[in-house]
Order: C-alpha cells, then structure tokens, then sequence
C-alpha cells in the first residue's frame, strides 16, 4: 500500500477555493477499515453538499454536509457516492476484498468506523456522525443489493442518490394528493434528479398531473426527445402556461429568477412551490416578497425515514427496488458515462461542475 494518497480540500467558507493534497497512510484502530474508492460520481448534487457544508438547518443542529469526513478545524471533504473495496481491516465482520456502495469522502481512500456489521453491510459509527441522517452512515455490500445489476454498475454512483431523491418527491407529490396542481413544473429540467422526478410520476396512472420540463432553450428538443416529461419549454415561455390551470413548482437548481416569474405568472394559483438543491449556487436566490405559497424545502433522508416508519424497510427497498430497475432499462439512452482517472481528474470534475460547464448528457465517473 502506498505510504501517501491523494485527497481534495475544499475550503469551508469559499468552495471555489479547492487543493489536491497528500495524506500520509495512519495505522487503523480497532473497528476501523481502510477502503480504497474504485469509483464515484461527480454530479450538481455533490455542489449542493458544498453549498451546505457548513451548517445550515437543514439537519435539524448545527451540523452540515463538512461534518461527515472533517472535524470543524480542517478544510472541508465533499461527500460523494461511489463504490469501494476494503484494503485493510481492523473491524469484525469485515474482509480485505470486501466490496460496498456508499458515502465516501472525495479522496482516493478513507478510513471508516465500523458499527452493525452484518451480511448486507455496516454503518459508520464515527461520534460527529451518529447524529446526522442515518441513510448517508449505511453502506452496503454489491453482494445483498437486491436491485444491483452489473450492466448498471457505472449508473449507480451517477444516478442512484438523484433518482431516490426524484422518486420520493414524486411520491410525496401522491401522498399529498398533488397540492391539487394539474400541472408540475419541473426547473433545471435536465438535471439528474428532475429526470428521476419526471419518470417515476409518468409511471403513475392517468389521471395524473402533466409535468412539464422547464430548461434552457438550448436544451429543449433534445430534452423533449427523451419523453421522460410531457412537454418541455424553455425558460422564457413560462408565460406562455395557462395560469389558471393549479400549479405546482419543484425547483431543482435554487434560481430565483425562475421562481420569481413562476410565483408571479401563477400568483395564488401556484400551490406548491418546493427547492430541492442549490447548483445553482451563485445565482440571486430573490425568493423575498414572492407571490403565491411560501417556498418549502424538500430534504430526501426525511422524507426516506418518514416512509421506511410508514412501510418497514423492506417493503421500501422493494418500491424503490421496481422503480430504479424499470428506469436503468431506460438510462442509457438518457446519459452517457464520461470516466475520468486519478486526483488531477478529479479536482478537474469538481471545478467543471461547479463552474455550471458540464454536460448534462453525460455523468461523471471519477475512478481514483
């Protein structure tokens, strides 16, 4: 094993300040395993923990998305998903060779606490991560994943998280009988996780709302050509919807000059408008003094436990098991996978997508 290996540093208060830096290797203590990062995706979600590194209530304390891999003294790791395998173990019910999908820390390896060891996986029990959501603490083995297929292993890391997000908005959009909107507005159309958005209400059974894809004009053909949404306008044709028709607005990017013009085209006939993300991390956020409802944030590992009480576990992992294995038979012909190699790669990608440049047809996959 190499004495050295690379990780990126990302400062707290500034997340377009980034290094590529070496860390030495430390003996493990007891419960801890070595993993070395085979591969993990780099998408606007990723932008998203950034922005919310630093806590922002979004855990319900005063933690953030920096608090999972750093202490408060060090420059921030960006939490990523991606695969792994156990190059050294000091944790019980854990092998050298072993191989999990999980949150990792944007780095070519990580040290992890084991806790819960059993034949689906482990979950990290790290002190200043036992009180942030448990579903980014999980990691579980290739092997018990009842919805892994290896044709689809390069779509999980790029997909996987978007789509759960997209699924349980859609289903939360059901549970409250659709906020009585005809039509869902879906901004920053193109986006992973809208896509994941749009697929799982199309599944659902007429009568349903119309969902319509908002997104650059540049974008629109191609976007329409997919049929994930039932129609697709740019953003300057937002006007041109019927404003009496009940509407609601998931916005998936945080850019506050759409949902200024939505809130005010649709005035108290907006019955919804809900921020999922924040790529759009520089763009005026203008959300004071807006016209119809007041904006809600959606938050997936909430939403993700509230269903798990209301169904148990297992009948969740088989709902959303059906659903993701009904969009991989459809995935490859939405995005190609763009595999990038090593930490100069990888601090590329991150600054590619934080400057709003990458494609939206094509997902990033950073093999360390």
């Amino acid at each position: 094993m190499s004495a050295t290996s690379w990780a990126i540093d990302i400062d707290r208060d500034d997340i377009t300040q980034v290094n590529l830096v070496e860390e030495a290797t430390t003996p493990l203590a007891p419960g801890q395993i070595r993993v070395h990062l085979d591969s993990y995706a780099m998408t606007a979600n990723n932008i998203t923990y950034a922005v919310f590194g630093k806590p922002a209530g979004l855990f319900g304390n005063d933690q953030g998305y920096w608090d999972f891999f750093t202490e408060r003294a060090a420059p921030g790791r960006l939490p990523v998903w991606g695969f792994a395998t156990v190059t050294e173990s000091a944790a019980d019910g854990i092998s050298v060779g072993d191989r999990f999908y999980g949150y990792y820390p944007m780095a070519e390896n990580a040290v992890l606490n084991v806790g819960k060891a059993g034949p689906g996986g482990f979950t990290d029990v790290t002190p200043r991560r036992t009180t942030l959501p448990p579903i980014y603490n999980a990691y579980q083995r290739i092997e018990a994943l009842p919805d892994y297929r290896a044709a689809d292993h390069d779509y999980w890391p790029v997909f996987r998280p978007l789509f759960l997000t997209g699924w349980l908005i859609a289903d939360q959009f059901e549970d409250e009988s659709d906020y009585g909107a005809g039509q869902i507005l879906i901004a920053s159309a193109s986006s992973k996780t809208a896509i994941g958005l749009g697929f799982s209400i199309k599944q659902r059974p007429e009568p349903r709302p119309e969902t319509v894809g908002l997104t650059s004009a540049a974008n629109v053909d191609a976007l329409a050509d997919q049929g994930i949404y039932d129609r697709v306008i740019s953003y300057d044709q937002i006007m041109t919807l019927n404003a009496a028709t009940p509407a609601a607005l998931v916005d998936m990017a945080g850019n506050g000059a759409v949902t200024r013009v939505v809130h005010s085209h649709f005035g108290n006939n907006l019955k919804a408008s809900i921020i999922v993300g924040k790529s759009h991390w520089d763009a005026q956020a203008d959300g004071a003094g807006l016209p119809g409802p007041e904006r809600q944030g959606f938050f997936a590992p909430g939403r993700s436990q509230k269903r798990i009480a209301d169904w148990g576990g297992a009948a969740f992992g088989q709902k959303i098991a059906e659903s993701w294995l009904a969009f991989m038979d459809v995935a490859p012909r939405l995005t190609s996978v763009d595999k990038r190699s090593g930490g100069d790669a990888a601090l590329a990608a991150y600054r590619e997508m934080l400057s709003g440049q990458a494609d939206p047809k094509k997902g990033i996959v950073v093999v360390p």
